[in-house]
C-alpha cells in the first residue's frame, strides 16, 4: 500500500485555560510549538470548533471542542480540504505508557482514549496514523483525574524535551513520511 503524504496535524486537547497545562493536552502543546517554531498565528473559524495555522503543506488543527468530540471538527475541515484519513497525523497523550515515551503507527484502535475515539467515530476508519506521547502510568481506579492534572514539577524538564521530540516527529512524518518517522522515533525510544 502507497504511502500517503501527512496533509492535516490535529494536536488534541481540551479548550480553555484551566486546561492548557494538563497532561490530556499535551497535543495541544506539540501543535503550539509547532505553530510557534513557524511564525504562525492560530485562526479561528466560525465554520468549525478548531484553530487552524498553514504548516509548510500541511495544515495544524486544534480542535476546539471537547476532547472527546474532537472528531466532529476534524471530519468538517477533513471533507472541506479533501483529506483523505491516512493524510491525518494524529497527536494525542497516552497514559499507558511512561512519561517521555513516543509511539508513532499508522493505525490502530483507540487505546481507550476518548478523542480518538470520537476521530475513528466520525471517520469511520482505524487507518489514520497517530503520535502516541506518553504522560506517566495513571492510576486505573483515577485514570480521568489523572489525565485532567498538571504535570509535577520535576516532570517539567523531561515534559519539555518530549514536546520538542515530538514536535521532530511531526516535522519528519511531513517531510519524509510517517514509516521514516515511525523507524527513527520509535527505534530512538526503544534504545533509551
Amino acid at each position: 500500500m502507497e504511502e500517503k503524504p501527512i496533509r492535516l496535524v490535529a494536536g488534541l486537547g481540551n479548550p480553555g485555560a484551566e486546561y492548557a497545562h494538563t497532561r490530556h493536552n499535551i497535543g495541544f502543546m506539540v501543535a503550539d510549538l509547532l505553530a510557534h517554531e513557524g511564525g504562525l498565528a492560530w485562526e479561528r473559524s466560525g465554520k468549525w470548533d478548531a484553530a487552524t495555522a498553514k504548516f509548510g503543506d500541511a495544515l495544524l488543527v486544534k480542535p476546539a471542542s471537547y476532547m472527546n468530540r474532537s472528531g466532529h471538527p476534524l471530519f468538517a475541515i477533513a471533507q472541506f480540504f479533501k483529506i483523505a484519513p491516512q493524510e491525518i497525523l494524529v497527536v494525542l497523550d497516552d497514559f499507558s505508557l511512561p512519561l517521555g515515551r513516543l509511539r508513532i503507527r499508522q493505525s490502530g484502535g483507540p487505546g481507550g482514549h476518548n478523542g480518538l475515539e470520537s476521530i475513528i467515530a466520525q471517520f469511520g476508519t482505524e487507518e489514520m496514523p497517530r503520535l502516541r506521547i506518553g504522560i506517566g502510568n495513571a492510576p486505573a481506579e483515577a485514570a480521568s483525574d489523572y489525565v485532567l492534572s498538571n504535570f509535577f514539577e520535576e516532570e517539567k524538564p523531561l515534559v519539555r524535551s518530549t514536546i520538542t521530540h515530538a514536535a521532530d516527529a511531526v516535522k519528519c512524518a511531513i517531510d519524509k513520511g510517517v514509516v521514516s518517522a515511525m523507524n527513527t522515533f520509535n527505534k530512538i525510544e526503544e534504545e533509551t
